[in-house]
């Protein structure tokens, strides 16, 4: 196996590690809690504390990996989220576990945006590329499902410390395959381009003979512009401090807000003050973007239908992926008596389901178009939703195994948008985009369980009769709702990604110059092994 392959696997371990610890904590709560003799409030903190810092620094991890490079980032992000890990299984208190999360969260987010950022280097034939992003989804969606059962199996059969302390095995083997397999490289550098670049046609100049994305060229749009205006030189991308402050304020305040709203009230005032604090902070952002000589996205881009279009379709599966594992995981504990590892495990056949078809979706993609495979996609999660809304209080695993099996199915064939999001981004920006991605799967899977959690409260209420038999309606009406949002990606998809095929699947380009070829990234792969 060649060297990028092992770089994959470092990559991949990484991700798995980032990923499952978003989730393997919540099944041994009762546990840690009885232990440590945890308040409610600090209960809820080991899980909030992670997930808002790890949301809350995505943009700046990503923007991070571009000025300084993947590797760099990927590196330190590793160290960090391990020996915070490693902190966090041997802690004796609640305001240890919690200060352990909060690090864990920073290294998350370094490593989480550098790995996507990576694989373009690693990769840069486009049919690799799409096959690499395929393996790297299929490992997040193990995590999401394994994350559960090895929280739970750990928790009962071991000392809750090693859901924590199983994270230095594998960041110490990541590592050691990385340092080997992934060759030092600075960033790529972000130079200001003077002339005007056309989507899906050659840059005018002596050395450019390939075709450009719809990102390259909105980029380029902006370069020249402010070049022209004297602003800046042709050099090093900056690292845009102002953009980075306020994109970190914005993304706490609202990670914050959803997270706390349920319990704090929506209407409270501190909930309230931080919908505030995210809206001043998002407009200054967009102020600061909009007026920065190299800002860390150039928000032309929005106005790509692909880019923003793809992202929302991104941001829909999240919603539906995120909300399902929360809720059904809640009936089939209620409803079906199962345990919370039984109930870990009930999510496995369609997490691996998911990732078979997350490795091959790529190909299909090339194959049908990446219009055509997201909407499927998303068609067969809205149809899984409803088909799961049937289940009732004399139902069966049996019985909701066919529509967990058909949602797994739907969700892999999601992967072609990671693609699609990063090809309409600059090369230099790989960091960035991998942060916007992260940040649009965050913001709307908290959106899904928390507009759904909503939902159900208020339904629950409502209903009258037993308890069981009050949040079995709750739970049905629910899905329906969650089906209805998911299937509205249906037409966003197919308007937004028309005409778009998967990496790999456009007419080669002509033959670049000898010049071309040495101005362009060469793979950062090392020894063969």
């Amino acid at each position: 196996m060649s060297g990028r392959w092992w770089a994959l696997v470092a990559v991949a371990l990484a991700t798995f590690m980032t990923y499952l610890d978003n989730n393997v904590v919540n099944v041994a709560l009762p546990t840690i809690q009885r232990d440590l003799a945890l308040t409610i409030s600090g209960l809820e903190w080991i899980v909030s504390a992670y997930i808002l810092v790890f949301a809350g620094l995505l943009l700046a991890g990503g923007r991070l990996a571009d000025v300084f490079g993947p590797r760099t980032a990927f590196f330190g992000g590793l160290a960090v989220f391990t020996l915070a890990s490693v902190a966090a299984g041997v802690a004796g208190s609640q305001e240890t576990l919690i200060a352990a999360r909060v690090v864990q969260g920073l290294g998350a987010a370094l490593v989480t945006p550098s790995t996507l950022a990576l694989l373009p280097r690693l990769f840069p034939d486009p049919r690799e590329r799409a096959t690499a992003v395929g393996i790297w989804s299929a490992v997040g969606a193990l995590a999401l499902a394994i994350g559960p059962l090895t929280g739970g199996f750990l928790s009962e059969n071991a000392d809750w410390g090693w859901i924590f302390l199983i994270n230095l095995p594998i960041g110490v083997v990541a590592a050691v395959i990385g340092l080997r397999s992934i060759r030092a490289e600075r960033a790529i550098p972000e130079r200001a381009v003077p002339e005007r670049i056309t989507p899906g046609r050659a840059a005018p100049g002596r050395t450019s003979h390939r075709q450009v994305s719809p990102g390259e060229a909105s980029h380029g749009r902006a370069s020249r512009r402010r070049v022209t205006r004297g602003q800046v030189s042709a050099g090093w991308v900056s690292l845009d401090l102002p953009g980075l402050l306020t994109s970190t304020v914005a993304l706490f305040a609202l990670t914050y807000a959803l997270i706390e709203g349920e319990s704090r009230g929506w209407t409270s005032a501190p909930i309230l003050g931080a919908f505030a604090v995210f809206a001043v902070a998002a407009v200054a952002f967009l102020v600061v973007e909009s007026r920065t000589a190299q800002p860390m996205i150039d928000l032309t881009l929005f106005r790509e239908r692909v880019f923003s279009g793809g992202l929302l379709s991104l941001g829909l599966w999240s919603f539906g992926v995120f909300g399902i594992y929360f809720f059904t995981a809640l009936y089939l504990q209620s409803a079906l008596g199962f345990s919370p590892t039984e109930a870990g495990a009930g999510f496995v056949p369609m997490a691996l389901l998911m990732a078979v078809i997350a490795s091959v979706s790529p190909r299909i993609a090339e194959r049908f178009g990446s219009a055509g495979t997201v909407a499927v996609g998303l068609g067969l999660m809205a149809v899984a939703i409803g088909g799961l809304s049937s289940a009732g209080e004399g139902s069966h695993y049996g019985d909701l195994l066919p529509w967990f099996l058909l949602y797994g199915a739907g969700a892999g064939l999601l992967v072609p948008l990671t693609n699609v999001v990063l090809n309409a981004m600059p090369p230099a920006r790989a960091g960035v985009a991998s942060g916007v991605l992260n940040v649009s799967r965050e913001v709307f899977g908290l959106l899904g369980i928390t507009i759904l959690g909503a939902i159900l409260s208020a339904r629950q209420s409502a209903a009258g009769g037993a308890p069981l038999h009050a949040f079995l309606e709750a739970y049905r009406f629910t899905l329906v709702i969650a089906a209805v949002i998911v299937l509205a990606g249906v037409p966003v998809s197919v308007y937004s990604l028309r005409r778009t095929r998967a990496a790999g699947a456009a007419a080669e380009p002509a033959e670049p110059s000898a010049a071309s070829k040495a101005s362009e990234p060469r793979p950062v792969t090392g020894p063969t092994a």
